[in-house]
């Protein structure tokens, strides 16, 4: 795996003045991901944002990590919610044209 997409996890607590044993619970609860080069541990650069969610949750907010499981776990159903209601609220537009038209 090529490193232009990863960050180095040290080198990301070591800028946000986090411990690395937080970002190692974050992969044992499985919300994050860690991949490991050269037994340096990484993480993609596309999971920055929710990393930093976390990070936010737990520093700022005092949220334990069953906490932000839990948080996530909702906010992944919300999601998936609407994006089932956007899909019921198109399926309805069809019948309606549908039934305008006759």
């Amino acid at each position: 795996m090529k490193k232009d997409n990863l960050v180095a996890i040290e080198e990301f607590c070591f800028n946000h003045g986090i411990e690395v044993g937080f970002i190692s619970s974050l992969e044992e609860s499985g919300l994050i991901e860690i991949t490991s080069i050269e037994q340096e541990p990484f993480i993609e650069a596309e999971h920055l944002r929710d990393l930093e969610k976390f990070i936010r949750f737990y520093y700022d907010f005092d949220i334990n990590l069953e906490g932000i499981e839990t948080i996530t776990h909702l906010l992944h159903r919300i999601n998936s919610m609407q994006d089932e209601i956007i899909l019921l609220r198109n399926r309805l537009r069809i019948y309606e044209s549908n039934e305008s038209n006759e």
